[in-house]
């Protein structure tokens, strides 16, 4: 099998499209065999880090095939370690809500807490700690209101401030590689969307780490790309070998990351819950007041590449804690088929229709927390005024078809037609 070699994020648009399947490279247990940017790095035993002082942004997911952790491969090899940066849920992944700081029990490595840190206080610590060369591994769920790939934009906004080689270990997007949804709007920034992308994104983190460096920073970063092997934007986590480790708590499966991008919608919503504090968080949503009427209003949309259940259930913890909950439960039929976002927007549009239906709105003087999710108020005004699904669809089409077009020169992998 050939070597992939560090691809420089300023370097031809799409550089990297022939990271299809390689030719005669065999499927694992049924699936296809990928070489993730880890994989490839310590392939070629951490040549390209040796002899700086390296800062890893990271978190749980960075292993490699036998679960064995980027971090504890580079100490184990010498690599010299300045600080570990360790995003919302901490580095090993111990904390439930924030970051955490201290020393990393494993290794003995200075652990700084890098959760909702401004440009300037990630310039402080990169200082701090020494850091030459910023490596980033963490895998994403394809969401823009997942707050990782925030984490890799604010990092390196202040590793191009300080001149720093930023590198970034690829990881296939386990929703695969189509866009879907609105785009963000000015006006309606925050910690769950910082920059104007749409809802589902469909691009890996070494895509949009090339995206951010040519469309938002205005210094860009030294930056560098070890791209995935065997990964292209038609497969999805069921269909690759790369190991799944939950990425935050309310993250367990893949099947969890499907239905994210348009069930977390539910967050905006005080009378509906988005299945936290069950074992199926956002695959269903429910409240005591909903019953299988909801099901089979939501259902009689036709959705594509979805089954809907009838569900009951009781939170531990969030929402309606304790209490007998009725709802649905979404069930993916066919990924290529499924559309996140316009199933959550029949559930709202139906949710919207019956009695006790409330946004959640508990932060004065900021949008409604809908509107931060959606990127705009568009979609939650268009479902209070009773428009139609389709409607509401239609009305970022064209946003979502510039976004497609504008993020074409930095795609690393193919996508299907």
């Amino acid at each position: 099998m050939r070597r992939r070699t560090l691809i420089a994020a300023a370097g031809v648009a799409g550089a990297a499209l022939a990271n299809a399947q390689p030719a005669g490279a065999a499927p694992r247990n049924g699936r296809a065999a990928v070489r993730t940017g880890l994989d490839q790095l310590a392939a070629e035993d951490w040549a390209r880090l040796r002899g700086e002082t390296v800062g890893v942004v990271s978190n749980l997911t960075a292993v490699d095939r036998e679960y064995r952790h980027l971090v504890d491969r580079m100490h184990a090899a010498g690599v010299r370690i300045g600080g570990i940066f360790g995003p919302e849920h901490g580095f090993r992944g111990s904390t439930r809500v924030g970051g955490d700081s201290g020393m990393d029990a494993r290794t003995g490595l200075k652990v700084y807490d890098a959760y909702r840190v401004t440009h300037d206080q990630w310039a402080a610590l990169f200082t701090e700690a020494g850091v030459r060369t910023v490596v980033f591994d963490i895998q994403d769920v394809g969401a823009r209101f997942y707050t990782y790939i925030w984490t890799l934009y604010d990092s390196m906004v202040a590793a191009a401030r300080l001149g720093l080689r930023y590198v970034v270990l690829d990881r296939p997007n386990p929703i695969g590689g189509r866009a879907f949804g609105p785009m963000l709007k000015p006006g309606f920034t925050s910690g769950v969307g910082l920059k104007e992308i749409v809802q589902q994104h469909g691009m890996t983190v070494g895509e949009l780490a090339r995206f951010y460096n040519g469309e938002f920073l205005t210094t860009p970063a030294r930056l560098e790309v070890v791209a995935c092997e065997g990964w292209h934007g038609g497969l999805f986590a069921a269909d690759t070998d790369v190991p799944w480790v939950m990425p935050s708590p309310n993250m367990p499966t893949p099947d969890t990351a499907a239905v994210y991008p348009g069930t977390c919608l539910f967050e905006g919503v005080a009378s509906i819950s988005e299945g936290r504090g069950t074992t199926r968080p956002f695959e269903i949503s429910g409240s005591p007041s909903l019953d299988y009427r909801w099901r089979d209003k939501v259902a009689a949309h036709a959705l594509p590449g979805v089954a809907l259940r009838e569900a009951y259930f009781v939170p531990v913890t969030s929402k309606f804690t304790e209490q007998l909950c009725g709802g649905i439960e979404l069930k993916v039929t066919d990924a290529s088929a499924f559309d996140p976002i316009r199933t959550a927007v029949a559930m709202l549009v139906e949710a919207r229709k019956l009695p006790g239906f409330a946004w959640r709105d508990d932060n004065p003087g900021r949008p409604p927390f809908a509107d931060l999710l959606f990127g705009s108020d568009v979609a939650r005004t268009m479902i209070d005024a009773a428009a139609s699904v389709t409607d509401i669809v239609a009305s970022w089409q064209d946003d979502l078809a510039a976004f497609t077009k504008r993020r074409q020169p930095y795609l690393l992998y193919p996508r299907p037609r």
